[in-house]
């Protein structure tokens, strides 16, 4: 995809999202995405030697290899959202082989799944396309439903079928944050010490923080908390919904807010807002990488397509590090599939798209 097909696919929105520039965090203050991303990050760190070269068999793979970007596909919903539910539209993906193959034909850096699909095929793929087991997951079976990650998976377990990383979510601010902090905590611990990377999804979760017109789980102020809460536990890097909206702190009065908080550290651009999220990663130090968020439900390409370089854009310029996009992928045939994921590749390789 050319530069001027990403703005054509952005139309009326190119100039706001393209000519923007962050006043209030300017790009002086981040470590921004390079080619040597890890070595610059992670030399001076605590982390050991097998982790560094973990990470860097991540940031070395694939299309964006070597950019200091990422584009990786998270295949998880078969357990946090119903197998039928998520792969009704395409019954290959009940095959965890063809979980792999997409990522392996759309050149992605890395595959996110479950303890079970990656390991299934772990001799086959594991040395072809770097591996991240997700450790924990939230299930729908239990009724009524709850919201609570629970470990389905062993560090160790990841270790021995030869993956890169584990995954896991804490659902910050939820009735079950608590023990979700002090279980990552651990298991992010024993990954370390057995030279594997650590990738946290990040997601504020509390029913208290929705009315009747926003929902404000997604908020940049909350967000952005949450994100340095899990670089806190030394994430390696950060997985993060994009903000739609911020203030949740000022709404809903609690935690520590003021108003000088709000209008010297971002905007309703949502550049501005994710530039905040990247910021609370250290100041980009850890990568962030952002959801590609939910597929349209007609299962138009188009609209997914543009709705996934906008995401992308949106990331890039604020300092991200690239997106984790599933269900727009494999939602949709494999080579409608494949079409998105390395329109949004482009992007990262777009010269002409910079940090605002």
């Amino acid at each position: 995809m050319t530069y001027q097909e990403i703005i054509d696919a952005l139309g009326s929105e190119a100039q706001y999202l393209l000519a923007h520039q962050c006043q209030l965090l300017p790009k002086e203050l981040l470590e921004f995405p390079k080619a040597d991303h890890v070595q610059s990050v992670f030399a001076n760190s605590d982390r050991s030697e097998e982790v560094i070269q973990n990470l860097e068999r991540l940031y070395q793979h694939g299309r964006l290899g070597n950019t200091g970007y990422l584009s990786i596909l998270p295949v998880d919903q078969d357990v946090e959202h119903n197998a039928a539910y998520s792969f009704y539209k395409n019954p290959l993906y009940f095959d965890p082989e063809n979980v792999i193959k997409l990522a392996l034909e759309a050149n992605c850096s890395g595959v996110a799944a479950s303890l079970g699909t990656l390991g299934l095929v772990s001799r086959k793929y594991a040395e072809k396309i770097p591996f991240i087991v997700k450790i924990n997951h939230n299930e729908l079976l239990t009724y009524p439903n709850k919201w609570d990650q629970i470990l389905f998976a062993q560090v160790r377990q990841a270790y021995n079928m030869g993956a890169v990383a584990i995954g896991a979510t804490i659902y910050f601010g939820s009735q079950a944050s608590n023990r979700q902090i002090v279980e990552i905590s651990r298991a992010f611990y024993e990954a370390h010490q057995l030279g594997l990377a650590t990738i946290l999804w990040c997601y504020p979760r509390n029913q208290a923080w929705r009315d009747k017109n926003l929902d404000y789980e997604n908020a940049a102020d909350v967000t952005s908390y949450a994100n340095r809460l899990g670089v806190t536990i030394e994430a390696d890097i950060i997985k993060q919904k994009m903000p739609t909206n911020d203030g949740a702190f000022r709404k809903f009065k609690f935690g520590k807010e003021n108003a000088e908080m709000y209008e010297t550290l971002s905007t309703e651009n949502p550049i501005d807002m994710v530039r905040l999220q990247v910021m609370n990663c250290y100041a980009g130090k850890i990568s962030l990488i952002n959801s590609g968020g939910e597929s349209d439900e007609q299962g138009d390409l188009q609209k997914d397509l543009k709705a996934a370089i906008k995401s992308a854009v949106i990331n890039k310029r604020a300092g991200g590090a690239g997106l984790i996009m599933g269900r727009k992928a494999f939602k949709k045939p494999m080579e409608e599939g494949i079409k998105i994921i390395q329109a949004v590749q482009d992007v990262y390789l777009e010269e002409g798209i910079g940090l605002a």
